[in-house]
């Protein structure tokens, strides 16, 4: 029997454009619960390195993502200091896709529809490698982090809380 074949997203071509070593995982989803954590387990990880994309809006900078560890909090004073906002709010949910491409449980910080500003929570300095959404429900990019924030022009940031 052959494995089902992995979908390839904007997301991974983009880092096999810029030569960025990856691998694509995938995870069965369940609809009724798309928490990061939920995908951790699915892929037998710690949720440490298993980062969820969320889609932010600044006072000055407009739209932004953050990705931090599945069980954190966004923390959206730190999120602000560190977009030189002051003040940043969550996007409302209706309006992720509209301005990313992506939906819920499937948004990655890469590939989106406009090349957003991106924080890394700085936690993810510590790891070998993580995980963030490849733009598809069920379907990860497994990376260095360096390599994440070369691909995204992004930066590192203390933007969760545990």
């Amino acid at each position: 029997m052959s494995s089902p074949k992995i979908p390839k997203t904007n997301a991974a071509r983009i880092l096999e454009g810029l030569q960025i070593p990856f691998e694509l995982r995938v995870a069965e989803v369940d609809e009724s619960d798309l928490s990061a954590v939920t995908m951790a387990g699915k892929l037998g990880v710690d949720p440490a390195c298993v980062f969820k994309t969320l889609v932010a809006k600044g006072d000055k900078t407009g739209v932004l993502m953050a990705c931090i560890p599945a069980a954190a909090e966004l923390d959206l004073k730190a999120l602000a200091a560190a977009s030189g906002n002051k003040h940043v709010a969550m996007v409302p949910l209706k309006e992720v896709r509209p301005l990313t491409g992506y939906v819920r449980g499937g948004c990655s910080p890469l590939g989106a529809k406009k090349a957003y500003p991106v924080f890394v929570d700085e936690s993810a300095i510590l790891l070998e490698a993580l995980f963030v959404s490849a733009g598809l429900r069920g379907v990860q990019l497994y990376l260095k982090p360096d390599d994440l924030l070369r691909a995204v022009a992004g930066s590192y940031a203390p933007v969760a809380r545990l």
